[in-house]
């Protein structure tokens, strides 16, 4: 067993079989806590003690209570537990609650068990051999089938050490737990201590957390700070996955809390109010479950109300198993491969459990073939389920598959490059998206291009800005524009500076639209620097401004005319002489103001503002106070015909 691997023990069986005393002897501790259970002699709420394995490790043991009425209570410690003792008292016998526990732990996955008989020192060696057998034969079938049964007493200590021993060799070669993943505590006990504030226990599913980290605490949905650690007791440094921790917790108030909360990595967990699971009917249930029967919902600690959707049928008979929705009456923190068990709503025994597929899926309609077929995808295993989100969520980036699937970056990382060699997924800057999504938004981009070209055929292409409108608002630009790149380099699309058009196409004018650029050319190239503004050409020259708009988009992009501005344009004969003038300008000079470009151009105020702006923004000069200075002038232009402008 790796030192490292963090443990977790965990008792079950009937009222009054011994479990509370079993664990004193093997750990020294008391874990009955509250004044009730000393005086009934029964465990109400969860105990917890340290217990050192074999091998010098420090083991955490959650005592549960084994009355029916506490069933909730052990429901909500038995969960992350390593290895289970199945604790039965040899002059009883199976009771009740040992077949109920048995149930649940069947329902919640333990892999791991010893079968414990106490209080052997008041039983005869024959009826011993008798009772075990009894065991052997209720376990048929279960993972406890093959499990080693010790014979102990725990006043006497016959037995214990055998018992330590069992454990220590039914504990070797266990996996490790997830510390890399996030952060996620659900809550069993909380509790204030005086000079300290609010303290919360629980068993560390996953992650790794240390003092001074910032946590979310769900409900009520708080982000604070962690103050100190303990673990069996004794402060530390840092705790992992798989040990029994109390965090003290800054900024929290007591009220604030409940059982079923979640201490976890911020931004990650959210709560919700509809899960798809994997429900399965155990076949001692008094009866089936029906179309929207409500039932008692645990996961985790959390307990609330649950509604049973039934999606291919009416009813689920005992020991059958169905893919269900439940609708529960209260939010609570729930992932993928969660466990989880119902109860009947009353009386309140317990009928069955099972797998979370989707903790926040949509409202699904009853018998859709479609439905069905998503869901047992879903359920196939972790790339079906992250390739069912990549295209539910459209474009997610990593944080958002772990709050969807509760699985660790590094984890989700393998599946998505795992994905990516199958030609399933890709990385859109630090966004992922399936292969159908994007050939899906390849089409759209051409449609889009080729809508706008038959809108605007005046324009070279469509704006590179209207053109990401056609995509969903949460595709990121750096997603975008290698998408873009992508579609460029396939041959879909050609990008031209801000404009983007299909291979082939060129803005042509009709004879009409044609009439209309010579006009506005014509008259720019006449009025040279003194060219007024927009509205003033076109109301001198009697034209209509929406007639114009596209004649002025072909005059910019064919470079007949250049957009100083909003409102003032140049002919390009008139811009060239004014670039060259200013480059021999500060070929003598090392300043220039407004006034002497002004003369030198022999324009008006307006149109040498607008002309020294345009070449800021170009870089060709740069504005200290009431001056310019050169900064990155370009060569001169190649042609520059004077009497043109």
């Amino acid at each position: 067993m790796p030192p490292s691997r963090h443990i977790i023990i965990g008792t079950a069986g009937h009222v009054d079989h011994g479990k509370t005393e079993l664990i004193r002897a093997l750990t020294g501790e008391e874990t009955d806590r509250l004044k009730e259970e000393k005086e009934r002699g029964i465990s109400i709420d969860l105990g917890f003690a340290s217990f050192r394995l074999p091998g010098g490790q420090v083991a955490g043991v959650v005592d549960v209570p084994g009355h029916e009425r506490f069933i909730h209570n052990m429901l909500a410690g038995i969960g992350g537990i390593d290895l289970v003792l199945l604790v039965v008292d040899v002059n009883e016998g199976v009771m009740p609650q040992t077949r109920e526990h048995l149930q649940i732990l069947q329902l919640l996955d333990i892999h791991r068990g010893i079968l414990v008989l106490t209080k052997c020192d008041l039983a005869e060696e024959d009826w011993i051999d008798i009772v075990e057998e009894e065991i052997r034969e209720e376990v048929t079938g279960t993972f406890l089938e093959n499990a080693p049964f010790c014979r102990v007493s725990s006043i006497t200590g016959d037995g214990i050490p055998a018992l330590v021993a069992t454990i220590g060799q039914s504990l070797k070669s266990l996996p490790s737990k997830d510390a890399d993943g996030p952060l996620r505590l659900p809550v069993d006990r909380h509790f204030s201590v005086a000079g300290f504030g609010t303290v919360v226990t629980g068993t560390l599913l996953s992650g790794t957390v240390r003092p001074g980290d910032a946590v979310d605490v769900i409900p009520p949905g708080e982000q604070v700070r962690v103050r100190e650690i303990q673990v069996h007791g004794e402060k530390l440094p840092e705790a992992r996955a798989g040990q029994r921790v109390a965090l003290n917790l800054a900024g929290l108030d007591r009220d604030q809390l409940q059982r079923g909360a979640v201490v976890g990595s911020p931004g990650i967990f959210e709560q919700t109010e509809r899960l798809d699971v994997r429900l399965t009917l155990l076949p001692t249930a008094p009866r089936p479950l029906k179309f929207r029967d409500p039932v008692h919902f645990y996961l985790g600690t959390a307990r609330v109300v649950g509604i049973v959707a039934l999606l291919d049928r009416d009813l689920l008979e005992p020991g059958e198993s169905a893919l269900v929705q439940i609708h529960l009456d209260r939010p609570l923190v729930a992932h993928r491969q969660d466990r989880f068990i119902i109860r009947s709503y009353s009386p309140m025994i317990t009928i069955g459990g099972g797998l979370v597929i989707d903790p926040a899926p949509i409202k699904h309609k009853r018998f859709r073939d479609e439905v069905m077929s998503a869901l047992k995808e879903l359920e196939s295993g972790e790339m079906a389920f992250l390739l069912q989100k990549l295209s539910e969520l459209v474009c997610p980036r990593i944080k958002d598959l772990e709050l969807a699937s509760g699985m660790g970056r590094e984890r989700i990382e393998q599946h998505l490059l795992a994905l990516q060699r199958e030609d399933k997924a890709a990385r859109l800057g630090d966004q992922w998206a399936t292969l159908t999504t994007i050939r899906g938004w390849h089409h759209q981009l051409r449609e889009a291009t080729r809508l706008y070209h038959d809108k605007h055929p005046l324009h070279p292409g469509i704006p590179h800005a209207t053109l990401k409108g056609a995509l969903p608002t949460k595709l990121a630009p750096k997603a975008y524009d290698q998408l873009l790149a992508e579609a460029a380099q396939a041959g879909e699309l050609v990008q031209q500076q801000e404009w983007i058009g299909l291979p082939g196409f060129r803005p042509t004018p009709t004879p009409d639209q044609q009439g209309l650029i010579d006009r506005l050319e014509t008259a720019y190239r006449n009025e040279g620097c003194q060219a007024i503004n927009k509205n003033g050409m076109l109301e001198q020259l009697g034209l209509n401004s929406d007639r114009c708009e596209d004649c002025f988009t072909f005059l910019f992009t064919s470079g007949r005319l250049v957009k100083l501005n909003e409102e003032s344009f140049f002919h390009r004969a008139t811009y060239d002489k004014a670039l060259s003038l200013l480059i021999d300008h500060f070929a003598s000079h090392d300043t220039l103001t407004m006034a002497e470009f002004r003369d030198l151009t022999g324009s008006a105020r307006k149109q040498t503002q607008a002309l020294l702006e345009y070449f800021d923004r170009q870089k060709y000069t740069l504005r200290k106070e009431d001056f310019r200075v050169a900064w990155q002038l370009p060569a001169a232009p190649d042609t520059f015909n004077e009497e043109e402008a």
